[in-house]
């Protein structure tokens, strides 16, 4: 497993880790029943929707430049400072949200547009550096990050806010954590195989040997021929779909386990840490099997990427149906449905998220950038939607997210 691999997976767990400790954070933060020393905040939900939904409005934006400089001047650049930028203002919330909830979306906002150079700088530096044969297994190692940050972050974030550090303490925590990874990426990243002095003179042939290799950073880019790209407008509306039910559950698993589920904050950061924990190993399996039935020829590229897809949102789909049915006297069945649904959507991984480098591994960056860019203004509306649907605590109010996912999800076939 070569160092691209590694040093972007820890990129994607600190990334996720800094993206996602508000979920838990906001719910420490507007209610201190656990840990009363610390100030309390008297944000209504939809407050607390736009707080959370603010770091994807400057994500969005981003996006696209981000894939055309990273295609341009190489990648490692805009790592290294996307991560520290992101660290030093994930210790400055605490402080931010002192002054007033808009400062603390001002913040968000400042983060997301950083992050967003983070997906289209990772996969220009992954179609430089993973063969085709290996893509599914060593790309789903690097996004798997996103589910280790996640859960890592979840997991501990309720500790934390119970602690003496109390729910300032997860910004700092996390943030210094994210320097310390600068720190090792300035050191050993590198933009490509031709730019690393450590790596095998046999390791760099193999990888150079790809179809569509090129340290050329000059290619024009063909933006008639992507638009006209049936795949390519395939792609992008499974991305769509996926990112509103996808966010929409990771930014209010948290709420959901307190207000409905009523489970305290440690018991909540578990609980919620819990389903992309499986979706992590479950992330792994599936790029076993998928990169096994496509080297032996069972199938094709396309048609494993397409089989994967399936699985990975029809799935959770079908599910939160189920989840809908469930009262809030039954909490386990309600873990168990909500963790499974989120678990086996890892199968996209090696689906519709890695397609990209199918279809154009030169431009790989830049057909990122086009359609996360488009796929989080919906990563944007879910948690919106829910601030402003939901009024209170109320199951029914809940129903009505569960149902939105479900058919955000089943567009994304």
């Amino acid at each position: 497993m070569n160092v691209c691999s590694k040093l972007n997976e820890c990129l994607k767990d600190e990334a996720y880790s800094l993206r996602v400790n508000l979920s838990i954070g906001i719910v420490a933060m507007t209610d201190n029943s656990s840990n009363p020393e610390f100030v309390k905040y008297d944000w209504p939900e939809s407050t607390r929707g736009l707080i959370l939904s603010s770091f994807f409005w400057g994500y969005v934006i981003s996006q696209i430049p981000a894939g055309l400089l990273a295609q341009r001047f190489g990648p490692k650049l805009f790592l290294l400072s996307t991560a520290l930028i992101c660290s030093v203002l994930t210790i400055a919330t605490p402080f931010a949200a002192k002054i007033d909830w808009k400062v603390l979306c001002a913040l968000r906002v400042l983060q997301g547009l950083a992050q967003g150079f983070i997906f289209p700088s990772v996969h220009t530096s992954l179609a430089k550096w993973v063969h085709p044969s290996e893509r599914g297994l060593l790309a789903t190692f690097t996004y798997s990050g996103t589910q280790i940050g996640t859960v890592l972050m979840l997991a501990v974030s309720g500790i934390i806010a119970a602690s003496s550090a109390g729910w300032p303490g997860i910004f700092y925590i996390s943030g210094a954590l994210g320097v310390i990874w600068s720190v090792a990426f300035h050191i050993f990243g590198s933009n490509s195989p031709s730019e690393y002095s450590s790596i095998t003179k046999a390791e760099r042939d193999f990888i150079e040997s790809m179809p569509g290799s090129s340290n050329d950073r000059k290619k024009v880019i063909p933006w008639k021929e992507i638009f006209k790209s049936k795949p390519f407008w395939a792609l992008l509306i499974s991305h769509c779909a996926q990112n509103w039910g996808f966010w929409t559950l990771l930014t209010q698993i948290p709420s959901y386990m307190k207000d409905v589920l009523n489970f305290n904050i440690k018991s909540n950061a578990l609980l919620s840490a819990l389903p992309y924990l499986i979706m992590w190993i479950l992330s792994l399996v599936c790029s076993e099997i998928s990169d096994f039935i496509m080297r032996r020829g069972y199938v094709s590229v396309g048609v494993g990427r397409k089989i994967f897809n399936t699985i990975g949102l029809w799935t959770p789909a079908v599910l939160l149906i189920a989840l809908g049915y469930v009262s809030k006297e039954n909490p386990s069945l309600a873990v168990v449905l909500l963790t499974t649904a989120i678990a086996f959507n890892s199968a996209s991984f090696v689906g519709y998220l890695i397609n990209h480098m199918d279809l154009s591994p030169n431009f790989a960056g830049t057909l990122m950038g086009c359609t996360n860019a488009t796929a989080n203004v919906f990563s944007i509306l879910g948690p919106m939607f829910v601030g402003f649907v939901v009024t209170d605590a109320v199951t029914a109010s809940r129903d009505t997210v569960d149902t939105m996912d479900i058919a955000d999800f089943e567009k994304s076939r």
